[in-house]
């Protein structure tokens, strides 16, 4: 992964940031934790401005979020409750808890959308249900833009600061990413099991 991505952004520039980040945001295991810092240790050498990549990393990362935000909402409510009626013990919803979240996020999907893109993993999800709570476009592209400026710029400054030692941005976060994955794994496993329990106990 990291070869393929060195060799991709030294022959396309800001143009690869941009792709590589939308990719990032729809498929999650290539990650901006080393995408950005890479770019910014390339900015500090002079390839291109720190705000111009600040810029264009954010907008891929938007772009990438917006996929999932479009399939949230093509989906919307009324499909997602036939889904959750249908497969509800795999999703470990049932539609009583499913209506109740995506009340919840109707009320705050703005928050949750902004803090959301600071998390590794759920920086991805967090679009899904903004788009079948039916969160309109233009804050979620607000809310999305703000949290994804923070996360960008962040990683971009400490490539910029850490030089040749950029990858020290990955190795450090690396281990948090792990962690929420597997908290997220940790819990739906909970989640079912305990689901199956119900049923066979019914």
């Amino acid at each position: 992964m990291f070869d393929f991505i060195t060799a991709f952004m030294a022959g396309g520039g800001l143009l690869a940031v941009f792709l590589l980040m939308v990719l990032e945001n729809v498929f999650p295991p290539i990650p901006s934790e080393l995408i950005v810092p890479l770019a910014g240790f390339e900015a500090a050498q002079g390839s291109f401005p720190l705000w111009a990549l600040v810029v264009v990393a954010t907008l891929g990362s938007v772009a990438g979020s917006s996929i999932w935000y479009a399939l949230g909402l093509w989906l919307g409510e009324r499909r997602f409750l036939a889904l959750v009626d249908r497969h509800g013990l795999w999703l470990t919803l049932d539609r009583a808890e499913a209506e109740a979240a995506t009340a919840w996020f109707r009320r705050h999907g703005p928050v949750a959308v902004l803090l959301g893109r600071l998390v590794p993993t759920v920086r991805t999800l967090i679009s899904v249900p903004a788009g079948i709570s039916g969160m309109p476009l233009v804050p979620f592209l607000l809310y999305s833009t703000a949290g994804s400026l923070l996360w960008v710029g962040l990683l971009a400054v400490a490539g910029w600061l850490l030089g040749e030692n950029y990858k020290a941005v990955e190795a450090w976060l690396n281990p948090v990413t792990t962690l929420v994955v597997l908290l997220i794994v940790a819990l739906y496993l909970w989640r079912l099991l305990r689901a199956l329990r119900r049923r066979r106990g019914a």
